[in-house]
């Protein structure tokens, strides 16, 4: 007697968790766009063609920005009010994916503005240093933690940074600063969901 409503109970319960699992975007989904969001900016993910991916970011206190990303990871172009920059690497960029935990590559290239002459070239270092999991909401992802390290032409550190990369998604979901430090910290999107068409 008790077995029916419970059965009954798991199969009105059923539904509402599949459909709950669908709004976490996996790989196939990926390919018609996902947006991410944290306070302050939402992000806009559409894959392009040549391994890029088009990302649109919408901030609450500035103008939007427009970034190329090869596969998700290396910036190549951006744009926005405040000008525009394209990264041009002197190297093949295909070559350095699938990822793979211990890998590191160094990318020369030179970043060409409008009105602006480069000076010097820049290099990129990427370090793989190993897989974690990294939730947006009630969902998770396998990512790679990938030490960033953008350098100018006398060798002196611009930035550095991991980025927590989900190559499923195709897409940093966070990037964790000063790590190993008592000043480390990550800033990450917090949720995912499909890209309305």
């Amino acid at each position: 007697m008790k077995a029916a409503p419970i059965m009954m109970m798991l199969a009105a319960l059923l539904p509402a968790g599949v459909a709950h699992a669908a709004d976490c975007v996996d790989a196939k989904s990926a390919r018609d766009g996902f947006v991410l969001e944290k306070p302050g900016i939402r992000s806009e993910f559409r894959p392009t063609a040549g391994g890029m991916v088009a990302v649109v970011n919408k901030y609450e206190s500035e103008s939007p920005q427009t970034q190329f990303l090869f596969n998700g990871l290396i910036e190549v172009f951006r744009d926005s009010d405040t000008g525009r920059v394209a990264m041009i690497p002197f190297s093949d960029l295909r070559k350095l994916f699938p990822l793979k935990t211990g890998a590191k590559s160094t990318i020369e290239f030179v970043e060409l503005a409008p009105k602006k002459q480069p000076k010097s070239t820049k290099t990129l270092t990427l370090v793989v240093k190993g897989k974690e999991t990294f939730s947006l909401g009630d969902c998770k992802y396998k990512v790679l933690a990938v030490k960033e390290t953008f350098k100018n032409g006398a060798g002196e550190t611009l930035d550095a940074f991991t980025a927590l990369y989900a190559p499923d998604l195709q897409a940093a979901l966070a990037r964790r600063y000063d790590e190993g430090t008592s000043a480390e910290s990550v800033n990450g999107y917090e949720t995912i969901k499909p890209l309305a068409k």
